[in-house]
């Protein structure tokens, strides 16, 4: 069209390595290879300016930092390139430039990803386009607790895909029967709903609970009210957001679902006045047993059998957010299992496929499960054939090679060399007269957080980008917080290896850049910048605080 004529003719000014009569896909490639030159020359510009400002910050920054600084440099001599993000000489393969450029060109900017471009992956290790091997210790949020491509489940995926993939719930299949007979005889519950995605498994969970409220507990159409707790994270839906105490996921995204009540995590009596306020209408109280993205937080001991109580008093369904939590991630298969405490409802994700593809589910007993009726709730894809046989492949996987247990087993192991390292880093702060860098450190199963301190000078991002150096690949979540969330099938010894590279970047590599900004902001005489405090969109509270925002919040109405 003329149009695209046009379009075609502005890209060649723009790329002249193509002519307007190229195709599409010969223009996307000019511009590729521009990008990726463009982006080394940045890269390696930026490297020089680096290299220099560490020499100057070393030659003047005090007998303690040259120390530290040669830890950190020797440190970073002997490790194999292997381990490397960027080995010497380089910023990164064009390969790897390109595709960066690529994306940030034409994918939507809702992700701030690390400059590092996977290919494959494999049990808990993954390569990027350079063939540099890391640790995975996101497993995709925890999706891919089963490994990376295991075979048994990537089996199930091939052989169902080569058979039948959807069918719609319109007309019965021979898959998802099997599946829902599996999870409520793993789990323990009469019935299962089927969805795609986390966030979608929670939206169903509320429905459910309202439609629930509406026919067992005469709540008027409208008015039921759904409780949470502030730190949770349900998804970023609507709905979810609604329930989010985060205003980087609220602000310009209103108006919110109304009917929601808040709570602080943790908080027993905040929760038992929030149900002597509005029992007589609350349909749920939907919870993380164990906080996920709001920084791996467990709950206070006797927390959530408190709320069984209170949910059983007021007639309200106690359902579980165990998205992240469940199937094993905290040496048990359902997190709110470790206080001996049952949910009336519970959803499941990401792990339930194995990092495969996405699916959800929502278990429940009939007594609750009915409340939703034929042509009230569905899902083109949830519990078709491909989902369900990956999915039930998933759930054998995690009985056959026993995760939950060895979740647990390896999770003390964890937790322990962690503690070690942080007694470390406490006796090396004292002696260097700097703060310890390992804050606080805590943990169930294989999912645990560590709180960088040193601030404003070092922080989380700081960590987990030497971390990335070192081979072992994490992300920060809050403001300070470090979510360690290995694979379950992970190795002893590559477990070992990623604490041995977690203890260096403790007490080598960070005391080194401390020592390096710190000097720099002394010779400067600039005031360190402040952290940016993240306010709680319901109280005002710091969101880091983990003093309650309860209060505030409750005295002003507590439902949008």
């Amino acid at each position: 069209s003329q149009a695209t004529r046009a379009r075609r003719r502005v890209n060649c000014e723009k790329f002249p390595l193509c002519d307007s009569s190229s195709p599409p896909s010969a223009m996307l490639g000019a511009r590729a290879r521009l990008l990726a030159r463009a982006g080394a020359a940045r890269a390696a510009q930026a490297q020089a300016a680096q290299q220099s400002a560490d020499a100057g910050a070393a030659a003047g920054a005090g007998r303690g930092a040259q120390r530290a600084g040669r830890r950190g440099a020797a440190a970073a001599a002997a490790r194999p390139s292997s381990e490397r993000t960027n080995p010497p000489g380089g910023a990164g393969s064009p390969r790897e430039a390109a595709l960066i450029a690529l994306e940030r060109a034409h994918g939507a900017q809702n992700y701030p990803p690390a400059p590092i471009v996977l290919e494959r992956a494999l049990g808990a290790a993954v390569w990027d386009v350079n063939n540099r091997r890391y640790l995975d210790f996101l497993a995709g949020y925890s999706a891919v607790s089963q490994g990376h491509c295991h075979p048994k489940i990537v089996a199930a995926l091939s052989k169902q895909a080569a058979t039948c993939t959807l069918t719609s719930r319109a007309f019965y299949n021979d898959q998802w029967p099997l599946l829902a007979a599996h999870l409520s005889e793993t789990l323990g519950y009469d019935a299962a709903l089927p969805m795609n995605s986390g966030a979608e498994a929670v939206e169903t969970a509320v429905k459910l609970a309202k439609k629930w409220a509406f026919h067992s507990k005469g709540v008027p159409d409208g008015e039921a009210r759904i409780l949470s707790a502030c730190g949770c994270f349900q998804g970023r839906t609507s709905k979810a957001i609604s329930m989010s105490c985060d205003p980087d996921a609220t602000t310009g995204f209103g108006p919110l679902v109304p009917g929601q009540v808040k709570v602080p995590f943790g908080d027993a009596e905040a929760l038992r006045e929030a149900f002597h306020r509005h029992g007589h209408r609350m349909a749920a109280f939907v919870v993380e047993p164990v906080l996920g993205e709001g920084g791996v937080r467990l709950p206070p001991e006797g927390y959530l059998k408190t709320a069984r109580e209170l949910c059983d008093l007021h007639n309200v369904l106690l359902v579980a957010d165990e998205v992240q939590t469940g199937l094993g991630r905290t040496g048990h298969m359902l997190a709110i299992d470790a206080e001996g405490v049952r949910a009336d409802v519970v959803i499941l994700g990401k792990a339930l496929s194995g990092g495969v593809m996405p699916v959800s589910a929502v278990l429940a007993d009939w007594s609750v499960m009915r409340a939703i009726r034929p042509g009230e709730h569905g899902s083109t894809f949830g519990g078709s054939p491909l989902a369900s046989a990956v999915a039930l492949a998933a759930m054998r996987v995690l009985d056959d090679e026993k995760l939950v247990e060895r979740s647990h087993t390896m999770g003390e192991g964890m937790l322990a060399r962690l503690a070690s390292i942080a007694v470390t880093d406490a006796e090396a702060a004292e002696q260097e007269g700097r703060p310890p860098f390992v804050a606080a450190q805590r943990g169930r199963g294989l999912f645990a957080a560590v709180d960088v301190g040193g601030a404003p000078y070092v922080n989380a991002y700081d960590a987990c980008d030497l971390l990335r150096e070192r081979g072992v690949l994490t992300k920060p979540t809050q403001r300070d917080t470090i979510r360690l969330a290995p694979p379950l099938v992970i190795s002893e010894e590559d477990l070992e290896h990623a604490m041995s590279q977690f203890e260096a970047v403790f007490t080598e590599d960070l005391p080194a850049l401390y020592a390096r900004r710190t000097a720099e902001a002394e010779a400067s005489g600039a005031e360190p910048a402040a952290h940016e405090v993240r306010l709680c969109n319901r109280c005002g509270q710091d969101l880091e605080d983990p003093s309650a925002c309860f209060g505030t919040y409750m005295r002003n109405e507590d439902v949008l």
